[in-house]
C-alpha cells in the first residue's frame, strides 16, 4: 500500500470539498489544456490528486496550490519522487501567479476545481494575473459558469459576464452531474476554458477606471443604467448627452449592453483632458 493512502484526509464538505471521481471527466479536463509538455501548469484545489496525477505525466512542470493542510501533506507524500511537481500549501487568493512563471518561459496554463463559495473571487484573481496566464480550464457551479459565459440581453448577463469578456475568450466545454463527484454536491458543475485576451487597448479604456464604471453601471440590476450612473455621482445632463452620443436608449439597463457599447459610454462620460 502506498504510504500516502495511510494519511488520506477525511472529506470536508463544509469547506466545499467535492472530489471529482469520474475518470472520463478528469481526462477531458486535462485534454482541454492542450499540449503542456513544454509548459508550466498551475493546478488550483487538487483535492486527492486525480487530475494532478494526469498532469504530472504531461506537464514539463506542475505547481499545485492546496490550502487544506492534510490534503497538501498527502500530495507531497504522493509526489515526493517527482521533482517536476511542486506542492504549495497556501491560499490561491494570496498567490502571485507572476512569481510561478520562470523568466523567459511561456505563460502559465491553469486548471482547477474552484470552491463554490469563492468562485467569483478566484476568477477575478485570475483575470488580474492575465499577464502571466495564457489559458485556464476551470470547473465551477453550472449557474456561475452560465453567468460567466452569458451574452448581453440574457437573464444571466451581469457584471461577472462583462468582466470576463474584458479579459478572456470564454468557452463552455461541458457539464458534469453530481454523480461525477464524491460526495455528490447538490448542484451540477460546468467546465470553462478561458483564453486570456484583454480588450482594454482595443476599447481605449483604462482598466481600473473602466472596471469601477462597470461596477457602478451594474450596481442595481433592476435599475436603469442612467439611474445607476446618477447614483454613482455623474451629472444627469452629462449622462443624457453621453447616451445620445453612443446611440443608447435612455431607458436601457446595463445588462442589455455589450462591453464595446459600455466602453463608448465610458469614454463619452470622461471629462476632456
Amino acid at each position: 500500500m502506498p504510504s500516502y493512502v495511510k494519511h488520506r484526509p477525511k472529506q470536508r464538505p463544509k469547506l466545499g470539498q467535492n472530489f471529482l471521481v469520474s475518470p472520463t471527466a478528469q481526462a477531458a479536463i486535462v485534454d482541454a489544456l492542450g499540449d503542456v509538455s513544454q509548459r508550466t501548469v498551475v493546478e488550483i484545489g487538487p483535492g486527492r490528486g486525480a487530475i494532478t496525477t494526469l498532469l504530472a505525466r504531461r506537464a514539463q512542470r506542475l505547481v499545485v496550490i492546496e490550502l487544506d493542510r492534510d490534503l497538501a501533506a498527502a500530495l507531497r507524500d504522493q509526489f515526493r519522487e517527482q521533482p517536476s511537481v511542486e506542492i504549495l500549501e497556501r491560499d490561491v487568493l494570496q498567490t502571485d501567479f507572476a512569481t510561478l512563471r520562470a523568466e523567459g518561459e511561456p505563460k502559465l496554463q491553469v486548471v482547477g476545481n474552484l470552491p463554490y463559495y469563492i468562485t467569483s473571487d478566484i476568477l477575478l484573481h485570475l483575470f488580474a494575473a492575465h499577464t502571466a496566464i495564457e489559458r485556464a480550464v476551470i470547473m465551477l457551479q453550472r449557474e456561475v459558469a452560465e453567468r460567466v459565459a452569458a451574452h448581453p440581453g440574457t437573464r444571466d448577463y451581469g457584471l461577472l459576464s462583462a468582466t470576463a469578456q474584458l479579459y478572456a475568450r470564454t468557452e463552455n466545454l461541458f457539464t458534469l452531474p453530481p454523480s461525477a463527484f464524491s460526495p455528490p454536491p447538490q448542484v451540477e458543475s460546468s467546465v470553462l476554458r478561458l483564453t486570456m485576451a484583454p480588450r482594454f487597448a482595443e476599447l481605449d479604456v483604462e482598466p481600473d477606471p473602466f472596471l469601477r464604471f462597470l461596477r457602478a453601471g451594474f450596481a442595481q440590476k433592476r435599475k436603469m443604467l442612467a439611474r445607476n450612473l446618477r447614483n454613482a455621482g455623474h451629472d444627469p445632463s452629462t449622462i443624457a448627452a453621453a447616451l445620445a452620443a453612443c446611440h443608447i436608449d435612455p431607458q436601457v439597463r446595463a445588462e442589455e449592453l455589450d462591453v464595446s457599447t459600455m466602453a463608448c459610454l465610458f469614454r463619452s462620460l470622461r471629462p476632456e483632458p
